[in-house]
């Protein structure tokens, strides 16, 4: 008698929504902006390694690369604008798995990521994939983002962080909201931002 063969491995995720999310094949159909705020707002930064009352959340920390991408490039469109703010949507399914990790897992972590956005893109309107002027934008906002969350929350030098991040070049510290926010507190500011880019990038009603 042969043995009896294994069950595969579940790959899903059930959502509060109560959506049931395929990691390995994710439909934009399974995707909830609730959810997404949701769990971002409880996924840390920094691997927690912060200052501070509060955890610096995914969910502060996309409204934050929104913010700056906006503040380098006043012309950003808000499907542009929408863009940087799910730039990290897929952590709120894998988490923030910090960089030096990401180097020793190496490219399979890459491949479910690149899935997860492209249908997180889908659902939203977005084009699955980034035009590669809008993600060196995003990337640029992302990287200003870390040294100011380096410096002022995660223990980094100026010196230190510039070395892996870059030093920011026409924006301070007092211009970004970089004091923690409570959980609910980023999740509500997460899905404020979100709805006012969604409505932004609606087409005018024309009066009868």
């Amino acid at each position: 008698m042969k043995p009896k063969a294994a069950a595969p491995p579940r790959v899903w995720q059930r959502m509060l929504s109560g959506r049931r999310l395929d990691l390995a094949d994710p439909s934009p159909f399974d995707i909830e902006i609730s959810d997404i705020a949701h769990g971002l707002a409880r996924v840390a930064r920094w691997n927690g390694q912060t200052s501070g009352a509060h955890a610096f959340s995914v969910a502060q920390h996309s409204v934050l690369v929104e913010e700056i991408a906006g503040l380098a490039d006043p012309a950003l469109s808000p499907a542009g604008r929408l863009a940087a703010l799910l730039h990290d949507a897929p952590e709120y399914v894998v988490g923030d798995m910090i960089s030096p990790f990401k180097a020793l897992v190496g490219g399979e972590y890459k491949v479910v990521e690149a899935r997860l956005q492209a249908a997180i893109h889908l659902r939203f309107g977005l084009p699955a994939d980034r035009a590669a002027s809008l993600t060196e934008a995003i990337k640029a906002a992302d990287r200003v983002a870390a040294f100011f969350e380096a410096t002022e929350l995660a223990g980094f030098t100026a010196n230190e962080a510039a070395k892996y991040f870059g030093r920011p070049r026409g924006l301070h510290r007092e211009q970004l909201a970089l004091e923690p926010w409570p959980t609910a507190e980023a999740e509500q500011r997460f899905l404020a931002r979100f709805a006012a880019l969604v409505e932004a990038l609606a087409p005018p009603t024309v009066s009868a």
